[in-house]
């Protein structure tokens, strides 16, 4: 049996109408909401922000590394020598 296209265009149809009219169009409405709070709640920070603190964190560390070879220079020139 072969449906003819207005068939099938009014069979679409009736399913858009039911679709539109059920919760199930508020579903995108409701998934959208649900992960825009998730994502919220993970405190998450740009690509941009991320590079920025990573490169402040290995400028720290290559200032650490600068001090605490001083340090240890101090130290061994502090060192009694028998």
């Amino acid at each position: 049996m072969l449906f003819s296209n207005e068939k099938i265009k009014e069979f679409s149809s009736k399913i858009k109408q039911l679709v539109d009219s059920s919760p199930i169009s508020e579903l995108e409405t409701n998934i959208h909401a649900l992960f825009q709070g998730a994502l919220t709640k993970m405190d998450l920070v740009t690509r941009e922000e991320f590079d920025i603190q990573a490169s402040l964190l290995a400028r720290a560390q290559q200032q650490l590394k600068v001090l605490e070879d001083k340090i240890a220079a101090l130290e061994q020139a502090n060192t009694p020598k028998n």
